[in-house]
């Protein structure tokens, strides 16, 4: 304390001193014999733009204070004023005595404000992030700290990216536009980037220097053969590799592995470009597991446990697996999922080491197994768009149930799936009460755009141009279309989906469809209804010149679906039934002309759809699940209830079409490469992107069946194989009533029969097999992009007799996949065709082709 007042009257003595000597109108004070004054007045000079009260304010002294000169007064009020950072430099000065009384000048400087500031030297699009980073705001005051700060920022931005010898000049210049107002200019020489020459490792006996350079995934040595990956040395990136070379000798039973030491110094005559890195391992005893018991278990035995937990004796020791097994298994059940899927919420495992003999160690399970938690409260937060009740229907966590991890990440995949909402940024807060026993679970979610807008068009020279425009609304509420101030723009926040498209080639072909579905039916449980109408002309212009048509083929249709999700084999099952109805107007068409030349055929057909689906939560990019379904559709077998149709010919023969057909469709995605091993704490948000190769293998098969030989497969409904799928496009690739399964590497045709049967024509059967590698590039925030790798085969037969599964059309390729909300999934792929088309000798060989939408075949 003595030490403290004698700092503070040092002080005072500086500053009063300061005034007698400079300004020598100024009293003398004996700072020998401290007194105690009376402030009678305090001036405050050198402000143009600080407000006089506030600053005697901020400085705690006022008039009639007593206070003691040379004294702490004094002193904490120029603290209190410098804490501000409003001041350049600050003075109490004492201007006279009378008696007791004592009058003050606080001289002040002030700061400049900052009105702008500038980077230069910088691209573009760094220019933003170091915006971001360095967080200036027009207004505040600028110190020589806020600028230091800025600096660092920038640095610390670079020396990320591996420039460590980035120089930042800063300079500033008056605003003559506001007063006392500065500009400040950043100009950034980031130099050249610091390159890893050489990584040694010392110490090492069990692992070989190769394996352990390959555990350092971020950090490598520059190799001129390494194109894929940049040698750069970047702090943090080196610091998570050292972590996970340390967990690799941990997985391996060198659970007392560390790095002694690590050195990094620049090597010489590089001017600084190129370091080397020395690391000393010390290795440690290898471990094994030997014998494991299981303490405070009364609700599972510890057979049970002991047979999730899947460690046996004699297995290698490796720290992560055990808490994987005990905790979180992405790979597998583990034990907290057995406890925590049946409401035991308060549940928790300790694993202890009893005994360290040699190479083996004893490990104590302590479990404590708690009360079982019963939900209380379910809140959503962040739907800003999106009705409560769309969100809550697919939660399956309810008040009065007990508590379920199971359902917790379930719900996260059902609101995911809506595609409303980022599903990145899902966050699952439970909020458990153990005096209570209960447990409150918060979900927030982030609105994404969910509409989309497909519009596209060109001049396709004799045939005129072609344009699609297609609406889709995600989430569209019918409800409120009678309440226009709802809609933003449209009424929307019901969860329901509206969609319209055209699709034209000027006088050649024009397609309308119309279509909602009510995903809610009733709004109790999940019965789908789904109504859509199209419709559409095929055109044949006999002058191009003039555009003259002379028939074609008219199709008009509607069908009515019907869906609910089932219970059994599991929940992961939905089931959908429709009826549909298409009328086919001919008059004088292409592929139907050996029907007839003018006709009308009817196709009545009822369906029956049983799919199953546990793709995970982003339906864009996924990386683990599947999907399956199977498809069956019938007419009604007219043969059967009438001879007669057997004895018409031509146009009535196919007056109402007769058939059955079946679709069998498979994709499965597993990830190959990434960071598979995830935390313990299953409520964790960390979204750190993970960029990880995914296999998607699927398998594709359609049957078209017939009640009647004499009668034969219908003209309609048949398979046609090649481009990407997509109608309206290469030459008179015009086909309405018939499925087109892309066949990447192979054209459409110029022909409408496509890859046909033996007979050149569409297809009764067919079979199609895919193998695609994905390799994401962006799959955060509003756009998913990823790159692809695809190897197929297919192939149709136009009749039974000839169907071999294994002769197939063969082609590979590469593409790109560009999803954004407000349009959808758009691709672009360059395929090879490995195989020639008989009587279509261009039709393989190298194709680009684009696509609209997820492709189901």
């Amino acid at each position: 304390m003595k030490l403290t007042a004698f700092l503070f009257a040092f002080l005072s003595l500086i500053v009063l001193g300061y005034a007698q000597q400079g300004n020598p109108s100024y009293i003398s004070i004996d700072y020998q014999r401290p007194a105690e004054y009376v402030i009678a007045d305090i001036k405050v000079e050198g402000i143009n733009y600080l407000d006089k009260q506030g600053l005697l304010s901020l400085s705690g002294l006022k008039n009639g204070d007593k206070i003691t000169i040379p004294g702490d007064a004094i002193s904490n009020a120029i603290k209190k004023l410098w804490k501000q950072k409003l001041v350049g430099d600050v003075k109490i000065e004492v201007e006279k005595t009378v008696n007791d009384k004592v009058y003050l000048v606080i001289r002040i400087k002030e700061r400049p404000r900052l009105s702008d500031y500038i980077i230069t030297g910088v691209k573009k699009s760094d220019k933003g992030d170091l915006e971001n980073k360095i967080g200036f705001i027009q207004g505040q005051v600028l110190s020589n700290a806020l600028k230091k700060n800025a600096v660092f920022s920038i640095e610390e931005f670079f020396e990320e990216e591996g420039y460590f010898n980035t120089k930042v000049k800063v300079s500033e210049r008056v605003d003559s536009t506001i007063k006392n107002h500065v500009v400040v200019t950043f100009d950034v020489d980031k130099g050249e980037r610091v390159k890893i020459n050489r990584i040694k490792v010392n110490g090492n006996i069990l692992i070989t220097e190769k394996g352990i350079k390959k555990q350092l995934k971020e950090t490598k040595e520059k190799r001129l053969y390494r194109f894929w990956k940049r040698s750069k040395y970047v702090k943090e990136e080196y610091k998570i590799d050292k972590e996970a070379l340390i967990s690799y000798y941990n997985s391996l039973g060198f659970r007392d592995a560390q790095i002694l030491k690590d050195s990094i110094y620049v090597v010489p005559n590089s001017k600084n470009k190129l370091i080397n890195i020395d690391l000393t391992i010390e290795e440690g005893h290898k471990y094994y597991f030997r014998n494991i018991a299981w303490a405070g278990n009364y609700i599972y035995n510890d057979k049970k446990l002991a047979k999730i937990l899947g460690i046996k004796k004699g297995d290698i020791y490796n720290k992560a697996l055990l808490d994987s097994r005990l905790n979180f298994n992405p790979e597998g059940p583990d034990v907290s999922s057995l406890y925590l899927d049946n409401g035991y919420l308060f549940f928790n495992v300790n694993p202890i080491e009893l005994r360290v003999e040699g190479d083996s160690i004893d490990l104590e399970m302590r479990v404590y197994e708690g009360n079982i938690a019963t939900i209380n409260d379910v809140r959503v937060f962040g739907n800003t768009k999106t009705n409560d009740h769309v969100l809550l229907r697919e939660i399956r966590t309810l008040p009065g149930q007990e508590f379920s991890r199971a359902n917790l990440i379930r719900t996260q995949r059902e609101i995911a799936q809506l595609g409303y909402f980022d599903p990145e940024q899902i966050g699952i807060i439970p909020i458990p009460n153990p005096a209570t026993g209960t447990v409150d679970i918060e979900y927030r979610v982030v609105e994404k755009p969910s509409d989309q807008l497909q519009l596209s068009g060109g001049w396709g020279g004799l045939q005129g141009f072609v344009g699609t425009l297609g609406l889709v609304f995600n989430n569209f509420s019918l409800r409120n279309i009678s309440k226009p101030k709802t809609w933003d723009p449209l009424p929307s926040g019901d969860g329901q989906r509206f969609s319209l498209s055209i699709q034209a080639n000027g006088l050649r072909f024009q397609s309308y469809n119309l279509s909602f579905t009510e995903p809610w039916l009733g709004g109790k449980k999940p019965n789908s209804l789904t109504v859509s109408l199209n419709h559409s002309r095929i055109n044949n212009i006999v002058d191009f010149t003039t555009f003259e048509t002379d028939g074609g083929l008219r199709t008009t249709g509607a069908t009515v679906s019907l869906g609910r999700r089932l219970k059994w084999p599991d929940d992961w099952f939905t089931m959908t039934h429709s009826i549909s109805y298409t009328n086919y107007d001919i008059d004088n068409y292409g592929f139907a002309a050996n029907i007839c030349d003018q006709c009308n055929t009817n196709n009545l057909a009822f369906n029956t759809t049983i799919s199953r689906n546990d793709i995970g939560t982003n339906p864009q990019f996924p990386t683990q699940g599947s999907s399956i379904s199977l498809s069956a559709s019938f007419t009604p077998p007219y043969s059967a209830f009438s001879s007669s149709v057997l004895d018409k010919e031509g146009t009535d023969r196919y007056q109402w079409l007769e058939y059955h057909k079946w679709m069998f469709d498979f994709s499965h995605f597993i990830k190959l490469t990434g960071n598979k091993r995830r935390s313990t704490d299953i409520f964790s948000q960390d979204r750190k992107q993970e960029r990880p190769f995914v296999l998607n293998t699927r398998a594709h098969f359609g049957a078209v069946g017939i009640y009647n030989s004499q009668l034969g497969a219908p003209p309609f409904e048949r398979f046609k194989l090649g481009g990407s799928g997509l109608s309206g496009l290469g030459g008179s690739n015009w086909i309405t009533g018939t499925d087109l399964i892309a066949l990447r590497g192979y054209e459409p045709g110029q022909n409408d029969t496509g890859i046909a049967g033996a007979n050149n024509e569409l297809g009764i059967l067919y079979n199609k097999f895919v193998a695609e590698l994905r390799f994401p590039i962006v799959t955060q925030g509003v756009a998913t992009i990823f790159l692809l790798g695809f190897a197929e085969a297919g192939n149709t037969w136009d009749n039974y007799r000839d169907y071999n599964p294994f002769e197939l059309k063969r082609s590979y390729g590469a593409g790109i996949r560009i999803f954004m909300p407000a349009f959808g999934m758009i691709g672009i792929d360059y395929g090879i065709g490995i195989d020639e088309i008989p009587g279509q000798p261009n039709m393989n060989g190298g194709h680009f082709h684009f696509t609209i939408g997820q492709q189901l075949r």
